[in-house]
């Protein structure tokens, strides 16, 4: 039975555990094979709640690592939208004022769509929209090791806001709200986003699927 309707694809974990690296590369090995109508890819980041009504001092406190910090109803609508064949306007967040900006990203229904985050899993509503769930299963001390040098060099932060950060809402959100979804995944993905087998994997499911649209 063909259908047009999207197949929508989650990745997730633990936050720098390599889930955008893995998405990223899904899209981009797929995509001069299936063109820009064929596969497009959401980042969570994208749906963090504007701040602009509060200070730069309280935004910094903003828990970023708790589902209460993205409007998990917008992701939710959007994907309702795009699974109807319908356009969406996509928010733009930037790490460095710690809100949205005025600028949205225009986003087509694509007959594949990549969703990457730490926090798909926790919205129940939200969980029911994916097709295919993953978890990519990386350990903590890795992920602190990647996000220290992340975090210097994209969003000009100090070694010692990011280790607070750590150890105050990072490490103890994760084990409170991600690892927990972690049997919701229908793949549990090691080796982080360079898991090349795993990559190869997906790429001919999702080539199967297209067989079948």
């Amino acid at each position: 039975m063909q259908t047009n309707k999207p197949t929508i694809i989650a990745v997730t974990g633990a936050s720098a555990s390599g889930k955008s690296l893995f998405a990223q590369t899904i899209y981009d090995e797929l995509l001069p094979e299936l063109g820009p109508g064929g596969i497009s890819i959401i980042k969570e980041d994208s749906y963090y709640k504007s701040q602009s009504h509060l200070s730069m001092e309280d935004r910094v406190k903003t828990n970023y690592d708790h589902p209460s910090a993205f409007e998990h109803s917008l992701l939710t609508e959007h994907l309702s939208a795009l699974s109807s064949g319908d356009s969406v306007d996509i928010p733009t967040y930037c790490y460095k004022t710690h809100t949205r900006l005025e600028e949205t990203l225009h986003l087509s229904s694509t007959s594949i769509i990549l969703v990457e985050g730490i926090l798909l899993f926790s919205n129940e509503e939200l969980r029911n929209k994916f097709d295919i769930k993953i978890y990519i299963d990386t350990p903590l001390d890795i992920c602190l090791v990647r996000r220290i040098s992340r975090d210097t060099v994209e969003r000009s932060r100090s070694i010692e806001s990011i280790t607070q950060q750590y150890l105050t809402t990072v490490r103890p959100m994760y084990h409170q709200y991600i690892e927990p979804n972690k049997p919701f995944a229908d793949v549990v993905v090691t080796r982080g986003g360079k898991n090349r087998m795993a990559i190869e994997m997906l790429k001919a499911k999702i080539r199967q699927i297209m067989q079948r649209k």
